[in-house]
């Protein structure tokens, strides 16, 4: 009796939790062993566009796992492709299609490297004795709960040089998700992630290093950018910028916690900036001159 006809095979199925894409076919790069093939899915996360897969690439190439891109990039893959074969692990070019299916999104930049995600230590004050030497700003979140304004907050950091970001322990508070790693472009590669527990009694211990900054609106006079930077250098500690959530801005007992209080003027045609927009003016005052 003839056998029936195989089943085409479909298109590689996204991860359930959407963070991931299913292994690629087997055919234009090596493949690892059987057990990464089983990996759960919540062990990748995807990240998208030539400039964060580059930076991956740059920064810590061991954690990409698989690699997908479009023909018309070939030419720019090939040093990564030669990486992947190097430590067997597939890479494969796919068409726009299926690569948006893999990548879970069509903006994709017609590339995905899927990445072991980064692990988000525990903030540790002391460490952060040692940042304050450079004189730099830290820069800390404590409810930002939309993933595109933590990667917009972060390609502005990697911007401007900025090394570590910290952020909350809040229920709403975005973390390393897909879509903060598209926004950032690259940005989250140079910036370290931390999580601070308990953020008011963090910002009490960070005083003897920091000058602690929250933003806020508020009807009463605020200090200008001047006189905190000011404040900030005949202290001999540099700004700690304290950024809220997009509705609701900083919980009160953060915003107590924080010594100064900064708001920015405007015309009051709007209530407020977006967060991300905030974020890059005072990133740019307080590291500028």
């Amino acid at each position: 009796m003839p056998r029936p006809p195989r089943r085409p095979a479909g298109p590689p199925r996204p991860f359930q939790d959407g963070r991931s894409a299913a292994g690629p076919r087997r055919r234009s790069g090596p493949v690892g062993g059987r057990e990464r093939e089983k990996r759960d899915a919540s062990d990748f996360v995807r990240i998208t566009g030539l400039p964060a897969v580059a930076a991956v690439f740059e920064r810590d190439p061991e954690r990409v796992e698989r690699l997908f891109f479009e023909p018309h990039l070939a030419g720019k893959v090939g040093p990564w492709s030669q990486q992947m074969a190097a430590r067997r692990r597939p890479y494969r070019i796919v068409e726009a299609d299926e690569l948006a299916k893999i990548a879970g999104t069509t903006l994709n930049g017609g590339i995905v490297a899927v990445c072991r995600p980064r692990d988000v230590p525990r903030f540790d004050v002391e460490a952060a004795k040692g940042w304050a030497k450079t004189g730099k700003p830290l820069v800390m979140l404590d409810g930002i709960g939309n993933p595109h304004n933590l990667g917009a907050i972060v390609r502005t950091m990697a911007f401007f040089g900025l090394e570590h970001l910290v952020i909350s322990d809040h229920p709403g508070q975005a973390g390393l998700s897909e879509a903060a790693h598209r926004v950032a472009e690259g940005g989250l590669e140079w910036v370290s992630l931390w999580r601070a527990e308990r953020m008011p009694l963090v910002l009490r211990d960070l005083k003897r290093n920091w000058l602690t900054v929250g933003t806020a609106l508020q009807d009463g006079p605020s200090p200008t950018i001047a006189d905190l930077k000011a404040t900030a250098k005949a202290a001999g500690r540099p700004v700690a910028l304290v950024l809220g959530n997009e509705e609701d801005g900083l919980p009160r007992d953060t915003l107590k916690a924080c010594e100064k209080i900064l708001t920015l003027p405007g015309t009051g045609r709007v209530q407020s900036l977006n967060v991300a927009a905030t974020a890059a003016i005072l990133v740019h005052a307080f590291t500028a001159g």
